[in-house]
């Protein structure tokens, strides 16, 4: 690797508590870049309604366009998906290209003060655990990365297919 392409590579992620918004965004626009860096599989977001997240974000975009290569996976999920709509419009339109890729699940009837806030990966997890305040931990651990899957599998199960790429109508 020369030295170029290791000053390119994004640091390793922080672990550990975080607070305040600035924080989280901060660390979902590093996670999804060090996902494209990486080339991460499967990427798992999950919040109520993703209104706080940087996913309109300029960074964020091209993090998550060099990362939609071949064979990758990404599921989100909801209580509802309006604030995405409305709020991201970046992401809206990265979303219609790469459809084939992403996966979008709502789950309504889960009260937003228990529907879980993460990014989860094969490699690091971040979970907000008090999203008013935007209080969370994140890290590299395997129990914690199992316990988050576990139970984003649980609510995506019981979830339906939502937010689609274009809306057909006649």
């Amino acid at each position: 690797m020369t030295p170029e392409e290791s000053a390119a590579l994004p640091a390793p992620l922080p672990e550990g508590r975080f607070s305040g918004r600035s924080e989280f965004t901060e660390l979902i626009r590093q996670a999804l870049a060090t996902a494209a860096a990486q080339g991460w599989r499967e990427i798992i977001l999950s919040d109520p309604d993703f209104q706080d997240w940087p996913l309109g974000n300029r960074a964020v975009a091209q993090s998550l366009n060099e990362w939609s290569k071949g064979g990758r996976k990404l599921t989100m999920l909801a209580r509802n998906y309006d604030a995405v709509i409305r709020q991201h419009a970046r992401f809206v339109t990265w979303r219609r290209t790469w459809s084939h890729i992403v996966e979008c699940r709502s789950s309504a009837q889960v009260p937003a003060e228990t529907f879980p806030s993460a990014l989860w990966s094969s490699g690091w997890v971040l979970e907000r655990l008090d999203v008013p305040r935007c209080v969370g931990v994140a890290g590299y651990e395997v129990e914690r990365r199992i316990a988050l899957k576990e139970r984003l599998n649980e609510h995506i199960l019981n979830a339906s297919p939502a937010f689609p790429a274009t809306v057909l109508g006649l």
